[in-house]
């Protein structure tokens, strides 16, 4: 009985986490984009300006660029550890949960250091709604798989014990 609501919470918390790191990577390709379409252009003629860097986006502030792209990282990377969770659910034995707990750690860990530049932004300001989302459901990812790795360990040890 207590596998069975381990494996509920544990798939609950893998269809919450699912949707939040798809919004992120959906956010994130869209700053990223419009990154690309909205950056510097320089040519031979031109010079570099004073304070220039590679990670620029039109929008936000000084931390935006590098959280976009570690945001978009933890993204890919979530989303490919949630499939592996998805696998461990379905077997919800010792044998699945290495490959779904480390997945979920080095996912989570990605997570927390965009969590980490979600953080530097806010403290800095000027952003727009799009990139308030992304931190929140950064913010809150951090937490939900943190969530989903203590789960998973817990279920599996209990059962194992029975």
């Amino acid at each position: 009985m207590a596998k069975n609501s381990f494996q509920s919470i544990a798939s609950l918390l893998l269809v919450l986490n699912f949707c939040m790191y798809f919004i992120v990577s959906g956010i994130g390709g869209w700053a990223l984009n419009r990154a690309i379409d909205h950056g510097f252009i320089i040519g031979p003629a031109y010079h570099l300006p004073a304070h220039f860097s590679p990670v620029y986006f039109p929008m936000g502030n000084a931390a935006t660029g590098f959280f976009v792209m570690f945001a978009l990282i933890a993204g890919v990377v979530g989303l490919s550890s949630v499939i592996a969770g998805f696998n461990h659910v379905r077997f919800w034995n010792i044998d699945s949960l290495g490959p779904a707990s480390s997945a979920a750690t080095i996912a989570w860990t990605l997570t927390l250091l965009a969590m980490g530049f979600a953080c530097k932004e806010i403290e800095l300001q000027n952003r727009n709604a799009r990139l308030k989302t992304m931190e929140a459901f950064t913010i809150i990812l951090s937490a939900t798989h943190l969530l989903y790795i203590a789960v998973i360990h817990g279920g599996v040890s209990r059962s194992s014990r029975v």
